[in-house]
């Protein structure tokens, strides 16, 4: 154990920073750096043993089930034009008010981002459909693109949520709680994109004029096709938040939903669900590699002291409650312009936890808190992923037009993670109340 002391760690928390700086593999960079410090910390007979327990453990942990589930529900509602279905809807009820398809964007990528649960997908989906339609009607490109970009995040927010089932493993919490401790956040963060939209097209008008309002015969149709949609949502989102049913048999129950929809939709044919089936294999598999490569590394930093350090370290500065979060978050928003959402939840969650909680303030909390940190890397300046993949659907606009609209909302989600430190009943308020 000559090794296990906190500069230990900080080499292994450095080499692991290069290797994703450097494009490496999340998992396979979690793993190395893990195995290779516990066989440096304790030897090469009790390193493999614990990662051996550690894959053990892993693979026959209930909650691993939800994850190829929903990914499952989300591949097969992403045939049958889910996205598209969604969009068009919300379109008809508001798209006829000055920015209603922006705000029909946000609607969309928070619908479809409840099916889909990831932000990268929701942001390419929903714009491909969004976008050439606000182009048509005159909307100014770097709002229309910023509003997706900026919805598309919501798809890590609302659940279910792929990147709250892995900090839920990691962290070993209620991936329910979790579920029902998102809703209000993912809700006042779309409020605030909605209000950002709105100033916008107040303070100039231009930027998204208003268009012809559809029938209510146009909007019933446009509703009556996403019906069924919802109340897969509504009976998943639902079932968990109110305690019916486990994360795991509500993602059993929106799979077969999914498929049923699809059937009944004429949609589901044998190249769709071999599609589904190959796609779910391939993203759960990557998926499992890098929630084993990240426990181990969490029993790394823990062994040699790391996150013990850290809390000291944050405790003797003297700051309060607040201004510790505060502290986290900036280390958060500073980290996340150069590294991916998983990557830094992955890497720093072992860190910061323990201050957190040191802090005051519960795993829950961090969890929703964290994931915001990530949605608002997806969304900043020069690597925000979720910028070049609009930039990828809208090829025609350069990419500084799209660093340049998506400042406003930027802002907006400053604001929100300063009203989740200020106010954290908007995180734990709903779980206490409903149990879970």
């Amino acid at each position: 154990m000559t090794f296990a002391t906190p500069e230990t760690g900080v080499i292994g928390v450095l080499i692991l920073f290069a290797l994703l700086l450097a494009g490496g593999r999340i998992g396979a960079g979690l793993g190395i750096v893990g195995v290779g410090g516990l066989l440096i910390v304790l030897g090469p007979e009790a390193a493999l043993i614990k990662a051996g327990v550690i894959a053990s453990d892993t693979l026959t942990k209930y909650e691993l089930g939800t994850l190829p589930l929903f990914l499952f529900m989300a591949h097969i509602f992403f045939s049958i034009d889910a996205s598209r279905d969604l969009f068009d809807a919300a379109a008809k009820m508001v798209g006829h008010r000055r920015g209603g398809l922006a705000y029909a964007s946000i609607a969309g990528c928070g619908g479809f981002g409840a099916i889909n649960g990831s932000s990268l997908a929701t942001t390419a989906t929903v714009g491909l459909v969004a976008y050439p339609e606000m182009k048509q009607r005159g909307y100014d490109d770097r709002l229309s693109t910023a509003t997706i970009a900026a919805g598309g995040t919501l798809g890590q927010m609302i659940p279910p949520s792929g990147a709250l089932i892995v900090y839920g493993i990691i962290a070993e919490q209620s991936i329910g709680t979790l579920f029902t401790a998102a809703l209000l956040p993912g809700i006042t963060q779309a409020l605030l994109y909605a209000a950002v939209i709105f100033i916008l097209v107040r303070v100039r008008p231009g930027l998204a004029p208003a268009g012809p309002r559809a029938t209510w015969p146009e909007r019933g149709r446009a509703l009556a096709r996403i019906w069924d949609i919802l109340l897969v949502i509504l009976l998943v989102i639902g079932g968990i938040a109110f305690g019916w049913i486990s994360p795991s048999e509500a993602a059993a129950v929106g799979a077969a939903a999914a498929l049923v929809i699809a059937v009944v939709r004429g949609k589901l044919s044998r190249e769709t669900l071999f599609t589904a089936f190959s796609e779910t294999l391939r993203t759960t598999g990557l998926i499992y590699l890098i929630i084993f490569g990240a426990l181990i590394f969490s029993v790394f930093v823990g062994v040699t002291g790391l996150s013990d350090a850290a809390g000291t370290f944050v405790t003797e500065l003297g700051f309060g409650t607040f201004l510790t979060l505060v502290f986290v978050g900036l280390i958060l928003l500073m980290l996340g312009t150069v590294l991916d959402g998983l990557g830094l939840m992955l890497l720093m969650t072992p860190i910061l936890l323990p201050i957190v909680e040191a802090s005051g303030m519960t795993a829950i909390w961090f969890g929703i808190f964290l994931v915001r940190a990530m949605e608002v890397g997806f969304l900043t300046p020069p690597l925000g992923i979720n910028l070049f993949v609009m930039q990828g659907v809208a090829k025609e606009i350069s990419i500084s037009s799209v660093f340049r609209g998506v400042l406003p909302f930027l802002a907006s989600d400053f604001l929100h993670l300063l009203l989740l430190i200020l106010f954290p009943a908007l995180v734990l308020w709903l779980p206490t109340v409903l149990g879970t």
